[in-house]
């Protein structure tokens, strides 16, 4: 049985040109399925606390699975597995890598792509459509968040569209379903045999401007796009020409790029920009009311882990708590291990505001949950006060840490769980569960997992300084020495 992309060749007879709206070349997109690109390098800030820098909303595995977890199997579903790219950050990088190895998954070599420093999306973009130009010529790729819902029915709806994108741009709106201020809108213009060319793009109105926008036949605009290498490079070479100069010649000095979005970048300037309606399932689960509408609700339009009595529309998220939630009105209530945020839902978009003020104190509660999530497993902090911390230190199967010292604190290392390999100074120890070692303030030392099952170790730090700072890193092969 032929695959889904070769079937539409047999419905469908060649385009004759490039009067026509697939364009001259678009053969070819009938011939392969597209390349897929998955945008994961954003840090989410307006879902803090459950959203930090070090583990942002796109893997938190919320039921299960997460949201980056999810969109990788849309694309390999419209793509296949050897033909998904990420652009991610250098942060990041490992959370891809882990996820991905969740779910049986290792990644092509060059497929992932690690930004040493965010840019925005026009960037982003960029950098994986000329690695699909390198890798394939001219080629079709599919662009994907990886921090929003999307039905499956969407890798259908994407994948008819394809020919659309041998003579355009092609952005995916959603018919609105609310006069929604915290989504970008679309006004579909001149009708195509799918869709409509983009006549405007329209930032998050007011209310006003969202009521007229649905009576007018506005989309939200989605974040998902479906670009020929072709006409993506020849727009840019049009109306960011720096940037596509950056690109001519392979990556580019990734930090010297201007920090700016497709939308204003490319969308916004060019004519050749179509909007096809997406009826899948989408949310971007922007903030925590996106989040709430999200959740199965009672019949007063409360969700969550929580006993309400005489409440309304609140929403609760406090793993492993008994919370009991009374006469509240429009509440979001979320507790983590660390931090606790209580907010009107309609405010839900100052928690950004929120976030900021701790960044400005350098507060690291808007980095690091209290389990840190490393490339060899995590730690959680169990207690910390002045001149002690206390941790559990979970090594992955056949992963090492770096060997390194810390100038500044001691450490004792107590195996509670499987087989631990130490380098500790000139010495090698072996500790089974139960045994343990110290390693004094000055020594190298290193960690290691040989077993095939997770290795658990508490850790007792003691000393004037407990920062991860005071760290001198000799050999990694994570590459962070």
């Amino acid at each position: 049985m032929n695959p889904p992309y070769l079937s539409i060749l047999s419905r469908r007879s060649a385009p004759k040109g490039r009067n026509t709206y697939y364009g001259a070349n678009s053969m070819l997109y009938y011939l392969m399925p597209p390349l897929s690109l998955i945008l994961a390098g954003g840090i989410g800030t307006r879902l803090w606390p459950l959203s930090r820098q070090c583990y942002p909303k796109q893997f938190l595995q919320l039921e299960g699975h997460s949201l980056f977890q999810d969109t990788y199997r849309r694309a390999a579903a419209l793509s296949g597995p050897d033909r998904v790219m990420v652009v991610t950050s250098h942060l990041h990088q490992y959370l891809v890598r882990n996820q991905l190895g969740e779910m049986g998954v290792r990644i092509p070599e060059g497929h992932l792509l690690q930004e040493p420093v965010g840019k925005n999306t026009l960037p982003a973009i960029a950098w994986g459509m000329a690695r699909a130009r390198e890798e394939q010529g001219e080629a079709t790729v599919a662009v994907f968040p990886s921090d929003h819902v999307l039905g499956d029915g969407a890798v259908e709806e994407i994948r008819r569209a394809e020919p659309l994108a041998g003579e355009y741009l092609v952005t995916f709106g959603i018919p609105p379903t609310s006069p929604h201020t915290g989504y970008g809108y679309i006004r579909p213009g001149k009708a195509l045999p799918l869709g409509a060319e983009a006549a405007a793009f329209r930032e998050k109105p007011d209310r006003a401007a969202a009521e007229r926008y649905l009576k007018e036949g506005y989309l939200w605009n989605s974040g998902i796009f479906l670009l020929s290498t072709g006409i993506f490079f020849l727009e840019l070479e049009t109306y960011q020409p720096g940037l596509a100069r950056a690109f001519r010649a392979g990556d580019p000095d990734y930090a010297s790029l201007p920090a700016i979005s497709i939308d204003y970048g490319l969308l916004e300037r060019s004519a050749r920009v179509a909007v096809v309606p997406l009826h899948a399932r989408w949310s971007d689960l922007g903030d925590f009311q996106a989040i709430a509408d999200a959740q199965p609700q009672d019949d007063k339009g409360n969700a969550g882990t929580a006993e309400f009595i005489d409440a309304e529309r609140t929403f609760v998220r406090a793993p492993g708590k008994h919370v009991g939630i009374i006469g509240t009105r429009d509440l979001v209530v979320i507790d983590t291990p660390d931090a606790l945020l209580v907010c009107h839902r309609m405010m839900a978009g100052k928690v950004r505001d929120l976030v900021q003020r701790y960044e400005a104190r350098g507060d690291s509660i808007t980095q690091f949950h209290t389990q840190v999530h490393r490339p060899w497993g995590s730690y959680t902090v169990l207690e910390e006060a002045p001149g002690y911390k206390i941790k559990r230190v979970t090594v992955n199967p056949g992963r090492k840490l770096s060997l390194q010292l810390h100038r500044l604190r001691s450490e004792h290392w107590i195996v509670v769980r499987g087989t631990a390999e130490i380098d500790l100074g000139d010495r090698k120890l072996v500790l089974s569960e139960n045994e343990s070692t110290f390693v004094p303030a000055g020594t190298k030392h290193r960690l290691a997992n040989p077993a095939d099952t997770p290795l658990e170790v508490i850790e007792v730090q003691s000393g004037g300084y407990l920062g991860e700072d005071d760290i001198v890193r000799f050999d990694d092969e994570y590459g962070r020495s």
